[in-house]
């Protein structure tokens, strides 16, 4: 049996080939996908040939060395066309979200990561339901409480996500950050209170004004605060520095983002250490497999409680995708993503083979 997938075949180049797939073994279940969504960072990442030092889902070397052929995706939504032995959870003709799947016609995987989508929540929101997992988890890590400021660092699709999701959570203010003006403007249009441009000059003082209120008095006036809670998306050491010169004293700080490149310096002793910051590594690999905690879900509850929240109206996804690719179209959709930083947020449409 064969179908369509998506494959990065050399540096910068993506073609939809025709791949084999098998029946569902033990406790696996094939799907049909519907929609998949570009995770741009990650794929970006594993397009352009970035090495990931055997950290990220894709590493096949010891030393981080790339190499090719190699597939992205890994948030999707389908329907379940068979189920192997021992399958409970889900049936033939369920609709169903995915983790670590791979943009591809037909995905054979485990049960764990299959997901039954609520009636009212369609495929197109469904499909990003792995990657909201992703700031889901930076979020918890940082133990944020009702009321807390929240910064975010950089304004792609986990950052977009993250303020609906701190919004949701109770954070104010929610403040983005984004050098491109027409992502802050999506961000205050998603729920952010405030968005600011983290080259300008003054943006660590912009944000500790707006989180200020409230706080310790001394010499007759309100003392300016900084973020309690910051969410990096960005991967770049200089917004890591830029973040600890706005985050509260005692403030909970999320590596989300991968920081692939160490070359950069900080002042721990002055930004970290005087001030008492916790530094929380937000790989969504670093998390348990089997049971969660406070603070450290797994993938598939994380996942779950995502569905929840888009069930009930806690969060709306309506407009958030940009735009929607037939698979056809991959060349020329990750020429743009290997070139373009500010590329949107998109789905490829699997009904349009």
């Amino acid at each position: 049996m064969t179908g369509k997938a998506i494959v990065f075949t050399k540096k910068d180049t993506a073609e939809l080939l025709e791949v084999p797939f098998s029946a569902p073994g033990r406790g696996e279940v094939l799907v049909r996908l519907v929609r998949s969504t570009i995770s741009s960072g990650t794929e970006r990442a594993n397009l352009t040939g970035v090495p990931d030092n055997s950290i990220g889902i894709y590493a096949n070397h010891p030393e981080g060395q790339v190499t090719w052929p190699r597939c992205g995706g890994y948030s999707s939504s389908g329907v379940v066309e068979s189920v192997g032995e021992g399958v409970v959870s889900v049936k033939p003709g369920d609709r169903v979200a995915l983790s670590w799947s791979v943009h591809r016609q037909y995905v054979c995987i485990a049960e764990n990561l299959v997901y039954p989508i609520p009636a009212d929540v369609s495929f197109e929101h469904a499909a990003m339901t792995h990657i909201s997992t992703f700031p889901m988890a930076a979020i918890r890590k940082c133990r944020l409480e009702i009321g807390e400021s929240a910064l975010v660092m950089g304004q792609g699709v986990l950052g977009q996500l993250a303020v609906m999701l701190l919004k949701s959570s109770g954070a104010v203010p929610v403040i983005a950050s984004d050098p491109v003006a027409q992502k802050r403007s999506r961000a205050i249009e998603l729920g952010a209170d405030y968005a600011f441009d983290p080259f300008a000059a003054d943006f660590a003082a912009k944000v500790k004004s707006v989180t200020g209120y409230g706080h310790k008095v001394q010499e007759g006036r309100v003392q300016a605060c900084g973020a309690n809670v910051v969410i990096e998306v960005t991967g770049v050491g200089s917004a890591l520095d830029t973040a600890l010169d706005a985050i509260a004293p005692f403030g909970r700080l999320s590596l989300l983002g991968c920081t692939r490149n160490s070359d950069f310096s900080i002042n721990y002793y002055r930004k970290v250490h005087g001030r008492g910051i916790t530094l929380v590594g937000a790989h969504t690999n670093a998390r348990p497999d089997h049971e969660s905690s406070s603070g450290w879900w797994t993938t598939r509850d994380d996942a779950l409680a995502f569905l929840r929240l888009l069930e009930y109206g806690r969060i709306s996804l309506d407009g958030f995708i940009d735009e929607v690719h037939a698979p056809a179209e991959c060349a020329e959709v990750y020429t743009r993503l290997a070139k373009d930083a500010s590329f949107p947020v998109v789905q490829f449409d699997w009904d349009r083979l």
